[in-house]
């Protein structure tokens, strides 16, 4: 059913989705056998027992051979944790599938549903063979309804349900999109440009991210936000002058590269110039820390995601 087989794997700016394995079981144990999150999930017991959870796994690997269903492990990128689960069941006579999520109490409300279960909704309908993704959620969960209006899915209707852990029926409210929906929730793209700034010795230029900015703290090529009307070059010497306190000509810029990297909630898109001529000392003028580093010491600073591609090719530009 799937465009990239049983055992595809999916990754978005934060997280990495891919097919649970047996050593997952302990963790995604930890996680789900807490009465918050069984108790939204229909088909689980609580407490939630330990074996369940390896024959879960099993199971996983089977369904997705047979095309039944698809299920992935939410791990973040940054440290390699497991934060939970989202996955989908198809249904092939009606051309749709059953999208479901659940994440860890530590986990919740960093957005980490409405990323990981977004990249598994396009993923699905970008298969000709899904016209549709439905999913349901208590109405008593706020938060699971918030995140399927956030990433595009409609409100249909309502019912009920049973919950195995509440051992009862429940009202539920019903949502469902299709490609058009999930269409109309772009994410914007964010231009913006950034220069490596060459001394005499071959050393780059970097500057830190100030205390209270987005990113605090990582290291990147000075630059900013291209303002309406301006040209590349134009907001480039701008914003040297504005975060360095030095005068570029647009004719000592020249184009070497670019970064195109998507986070959470836009896509940016970053032209990189070198610079070896200017006028003036380079200050931060706006608090932040600077440092001229060797190129090949360039990986020892932690930097935004988007810069990182950039610096093997500095590296073995100069």
């Amino acid at each position: 059913m799937t465009p990239s087989g049983p055992g595809a794997e999916l990754s978005t700016s934060r997280f990495l989705l891919r097919p649970p394995l047996p050593s997952d079981a302990a963790c995604l144990h930890r996680l789900v056998n807490d009465w918050g999150i069984v108790r939204m999930l229909e088909r689980l017991p609580f407490p939630y027992p330990r074996p369940l959870a390896d024959a879960w796994i099993e199971s996983t690997a089977h369904q997705a051979a047979a095309g039944t269903a698809y299920h992935f492990v939410i791990v973040a990128k940054a440290d390699g944790a497991i934060l939970g689960c989202v996955g989908m069941q198809t249904d092939g006579e009606a051309r749709s599938s059953n999208l479901g999520y659940w994440v860890g109490r530590p986990h919740w409300g960093s957005g980490v549903a409405s990323e990981a279960a977004a990249e598994v909704a396009r993923w699905a309908l970008s298969n000709p063979e899904c016209h549709r993704l439905r999913a349901r959620v208590a109405a008593d969960n706020p938060a699971s309804a918030a995140v399927l209006r956030r990433i595009g899915f409609r409100e249909t209707g309502t019912g009920t349900q049973r919950f195995k852990a509440r051992g009862a029926m429940q009202p539920v409210i019903h949502f469902e999109a299709e490609r058009r929906d999930l269409r109309t929730r772009p994410i914007p793209t964010l231009l913006v440009v950034a220069c490596a700034l060459i001394d005499g010795r071959g050393h780059i230029l970097l500057s830190q991210r100030p205390p209270g900015r987005s990113m605090a703290g990582l290291w990147e090529f000075p630059g900013g936000k291209i303002e309406p009307g301006e040209t590349p070059e134009q907001a480039l010497t701008r914003e040297l002058r504005e975060e360095l306190g030095i005068d570029v000509a647009e004719a000592c810029l020249a184009p070497f590269s670019f970064a195109s990297h998507a986070y959470r909630d836009f896509h940016l898109l970053m032209p990189l110039y070198v610079c070896r001529q200017w006028a003036g000392t380079a200050r931060g003028k706006e608090g932040q820390n600077l440092v001229w580093v060797r190129p090949d010491h360039l990986s020892h600073y932690p930097m935004p995601d988007a810069d990182k591609p950039l610096v093997p090719m500095l590296r073995d530009y100069l």
